[in-house]
């Protein structure tokens, strides 16, 4: 008896799904024991679209409603993305009484709790391993293969585009401008990149990461959020001299105190393993409390990976559909997700980067070393590299571990200074590594 899906998108994501799909159909007919077949395939331009040679006969739909109430589909695949339309999909599939695979990170930050509640009313399932880190089975990781342990701390490089762009003024000693025209052309970077640059996409995956690895109901809008765009090349010079590299981190720590989390470019040890992750790779470090430290890596994005995702996720719940499972893993490995109180970000006590850029005149360090003091901030160091333009010196002060509500305070008074070209710049320096 096959299992049969229907495939609702046909950009990148559905394409690629559907091409492993028929590619490998073979090798997954072998490891299921039975046919997963492509019934129907909805896109607003499905006429123009070039298809893979697909089993027939194929229901090519423009409105989604003909394929989510097609009776002759077991499953369906929303790759619409975005938070309007895909919920609409999901939400009627799932009423449908139709299992669902996604990879939208967007709408399961969002609402992915309540959608898989209404999965569990209707006896179906919600899989949405290809929404976090496409290549990487992160959630089967989280939600299966580490169960037994509690997670105490994760840190994850979660946007390829933003990673591709860091990497890349290391490397070529490059602004971040050029950089990201570079990424554009690649097709990296979208044409409008803020999703990726600012931090927002990797936060929709820290929602989600840390749903599972804490059981808290999350919402983006509680985590704190930083992008990429005041970073210069000349950070990535002053960071190797304190043998550190720059990255968009993603982290999720718990604590006696409540769950931090941030999405934010950081300083991290050239020596720690998170640092070797170049290019538009993802990355995610997971420490629990009694297996300790793990490492997973691949990539990000991309059709195939993100395709492959899909289709794992597809052959879990067709075996499902096919064997029956009575005791179903959540999505997001807790039976009951409890309700996320935040840590503020304010409480964090690390040592902090602050970059200066200033025009050139006297007693520059000992005002901002009284601010610094005034606010309880020890100096670590003071760095400075030869510079022509004394109008736009850059230079650096690392810190002593500091609560970062101080920092803040002293930025503020700081950046009323006549001699800053610019506002000051901070970044926290991880240690946890």
């Amino acid at each position: 008896m096959e299992v049969t899906v229907g495939v609702i998108g046909l950009g990148n994501v559905g394409l690629g799904t559907l091409e492993i799909l028929t590619e490998n159909a073979r090798s997954i007919h072998g490891k299921l024991g039975f046919a997963l077949n492509v019934k129907a395939v909805c896109s607003r331009n499905v006429q123009q679209k070039k298809l893979p040679a697909l089993t027939e006969p194929l229901l090519r739909a423009t409105d989604w409603r003909e394929v989510v109430c097609d009776p002759e589909i077991d499953i369906v695949v929303e790759a619409v993305g975005g938070t309007g339309t895909a919920f609409h999909i999901i939400e009627e599939a799932l009423r449908q009484r139709k299992s669902v695979v996604t990879a939208n990170k967007e709408l399961m930050a969002l609402r992915g709790a309540d959608l898989w509640a209404l999965a569990n009313q209707n006896g179906v399932n919600l899989a949405m391993e290809a929404s976090v880190a496409g290549g990487i089975p992160i959630h089967t990781v989280l939600r299966e293969g580490i169960a037994g342990d509690r997670i105490v701390e994760l840190y994850g490089i979660l946007n390829g585009t933003s990673n591709f762009i860091l990497t890349e003024i290391e490397k070529s000693n490059a602004n971040f401008e050029s950089v990201l025209s570079e990424a554009q052309q690649l097709g990296y970077a979208e044409a409008d990149p803020s999703a990726d640059i600012d931090g927002l996409d990797a936060r929709s995956k820290l929602a989600i990461l840390a749903a599972l690895a804490f059981g808290e109901k999350l919402t983006t809008g509680g985590i704190y959020t930083e992008g990429i765009r005041r970073i210069m090349p000349v950070d990535f010079e002053y960071a190797h001299q304190l043998k550190h590299t720059i990255r968009l981190l993603c982290l999720a720590r718990q604590s006696e105190q409540g769950l931090l989390l941030s999405v934010r470019p950081s300083l991290i040890p050239q020596s720690a393993i998170l640092a070797q992750v170049k290019g538009a790779y993802n990355a995610i470090w997971i420490r629990g409390a009694y297996g300790e430290d793990t490492f997973y890596y691949g990539r990000g994005a991309g059709s195939k990976p993100t395709g492959v995702a899909i289709v794992s996720d597809l052959m879990r719940v067709a075996r499902e559909i096919r064997f029956g499972s009575p005791e179903r893993v959540s999505p997001f490995a807790y039976d009951r997700l409890g309700e996320y109180k935040p840590l503020p970000i304010q409480t964090q006590k690390l040592p902090y980067y602050l970059r200066f850029r200033v025009e050139d005149k006297a007693g520059i360090i000992a005002t901002l070393a009284t601010v610094l003091a005034k606010h309880q901030i020890g100096i670590d160091a003071v760095l400075q590299l030869p510079r022509e333009d004394w109008r736009d010196l850059p230079f650096v002060i690392t810190t002593e571990p500091a609560p970062e509500q101080a920092i803040r305070d002293a930025l503020v008074e700081i950046r009323e200074a006549d001699f800053l070209v610019e506002a000051p710049f901070a970044m926290p320096m991880e240690r946890g590594f």
